[in-house]
This record gives C-alpha cells, structure tokens and sequence, in this order.
C-alpha cells in the first residue's frame, strides 16, 4: 500500500463512516502528510503498513523540536487515528503510536470578553457601509448563538424558523440541532436579509446562504477571522481573541447567569458533556458567589 492512496482511502473514511467535516479531514490527513514528508527528507522507504514504533518515535522527537506539546499531543493523536483506521481494514494488526506517549498538557481554559468588551467590538464597525451591516448581524448572530464559524457561513435562510424563535444549525459530523434566537438578533438578520442581501446579485448555488460576500457567495472562514480581528484592534481589545472567542462568550455568560450546563450543552452542539465543563473552571469567583448564596452552611 502506498501512502498516497492510503491517505485516500483514510479521508474517505472519515467522510462517510465518521461524517467529519471537510475542515476535520484536512486536520487529520495533514498530520500523516507531516510525516510522509519527514520519511522523505530523511530517505526512509517504508509503507504505512510496514512503518514501525522507532520510526514513529523518530518522527515524533524530531518535531517536537518545532512544536510546542499541545500540538505535539495532536500530531500523535492524529497519527494515531490513522493507524487505527488501518487496523480496522485490515492493513495493520497493530499501532505504531501506541507506546508513544503524549506529553503531559493542562486543560487550556478559553479566552473571553466581557459584555461590554463584545457591546465595543460591535460599537466600532462603520454602519455607513452595507457590509458594515452584514459584520454587525454577523457578530450578534456568533454571540447570540454560540456558533462555530463553520455552522454561521453555511447558515441557510431555510433554516430560520423564527416564529418558533429557533434557527436549525448543522454542526460537526453534519448532526443538527436547534438553538434559540432572541427577538432582538431575529431584527438584524431580518434587515440585512430584505434591506442589504437584497441588493446583492447572488451567485448560483447561494440562493439560501445568508451571509454573503459582495459577490454574492458564501463568506470564508478566513473572512470572518479578518472581521474580528480588524474590529478587536479598532476597539482596542488586548486579547488575541477569534470569531470562536464569541462562541465561548456565549457559554460562559450562559452559565454566570444560571444557565443549566445540559441546556448550554445542547445549544453547542457537544456530544459530551465533558467538553462543555470546561467552562465551569473559567470564572472561580462566580462558582464561589453560588456557593455563599445557595449553600445551606453557608
């Protein structure tokens, strides 16, 4: 087997027997990619079915010397993905990382922006401009919502159901729920969709997309990235936050205010409960102000 067509068949796997999105895939293969690319500076001739422990080992030191553990954790998480997969073909009866050990990392708590932080960032985008707008709805719509950048620019107009006060999000793995949208969000997104996507020439195959470029497409990810980027430095926020900062905004305030951890849970889109507890370590002074009040020894 060659790499070339066991990276192939691996993508193919995780598409349709996995369902992970496009973005989830890429992260995966390239991570074997990394290591074909080590095999060949280094002229070692091996297949992925013949490749053994020591290789990987070499692989694994040899990066490590560029990476920081967090993301040396993830390469070998990756790798080890893909020999599992090879296992389960029947290409492998074992895996090459299983006696490599990840190095040992703390849960990394995400960064998030005061209310008024995120009232400044939305304070300093130009209205005069249609696009102006377009990054206001968009902004209100990632906070109000705790959407993944990925669900906001493949939101559909179909998908509002604002009568029921919900939009319908499809998240990782193509699974869908429904998230609430407060009355206010509902008004932005119904003005931009009459008073400024309107007068928008709108590409083929972007019919229903919401949020769409001056060319009547679909907005990137890396687009929404610029936005909040350019307007954190206009509203002279210090953190280096990202359109994913507003998401875990969403769920920290979600739960200061009381929020149930399965609701928020639910409205994220985890399958596990496990990932949304992380924000129950953010903020240590609220958990202890709970404590004080509704503590019967208190």
């Amino acid at each position: 087997m060659k790499w070339h067509q066991a990276i192939k068949d691996y993508q193919l796997y995780l598409k349709i027997e996995r369902g992970l999105s496009v973005n989830s895939i890429d992260n995966y293969s390239s991570d074997v990619k990394k290591l074909i690319l080590f095999l060949e500076d280094s002229s070692l001739s091996v297949s992925p079915i013949k490749i053994d422990n020591d290789t990987i080992q070499q692989f694994i030191y040899d990066a490590s010397k560029s990476i920081n553990a967090r993301s040396q954790a993830r390469l070998i998480s990756g790798l080890r993905s893909f020999f599992d997969y090879l296992i389960f073909e029947n290409y492998r009866t074992t895996n090459p990382t299983d006696l490599i050990e990840s190095p040992k990392i703390g849960r990394k708590l995400p960064d998030t922006l005061a209310i008024e932080d995120i009232d400044n960032i939305i304070s300093a985008i130009d209205l005069s401009k249609p696009q102006g707008e377009r990054n206001r709805t968009i902004l209100e719509t990632l906070y109000s919502c705790g959407l993944r950048v990925t669900e906001l620019i493949t939101l559909q107009i179909s998908d509002l159901f604002f009568d029921e006060g919900f939009i319908r999000v499809i998240g990782k793995g193509d699974k869908q729920r429904f998230v609430p949208i407060n009355h206010q969000t509902q008004k932005y997104i119904t003005f931009y969709i009459n008073d400024i996507r309107s007068h928008i020439t709108v590409q083929k195959g972007y019919e229903d997309t919401v949020f769409l470029n001056r060319r009547g497409k679909q907005l990137t990810r890396n687009m929404i990235f610029m936005i909040v980027k350019d307007l954190a430095v206009k509203a002279g926020i210090q953190k280096n936050i990202s359109p994913h900062t507003f998401r875990h905004s969403f769920a920290t305030h979600l739960l200061e205010n009381g929020a149930d951890l399965r609701a928020i849970q639910q409205m994220l889109g985890h399958e596990s409960i496990t990932t949304t507890e992380i924000y129950m370590h953010l903020d240590r002074s609220h958990l202890q102000k709970v404590m004080e009040q509704f503590h019967p020894r208190k």
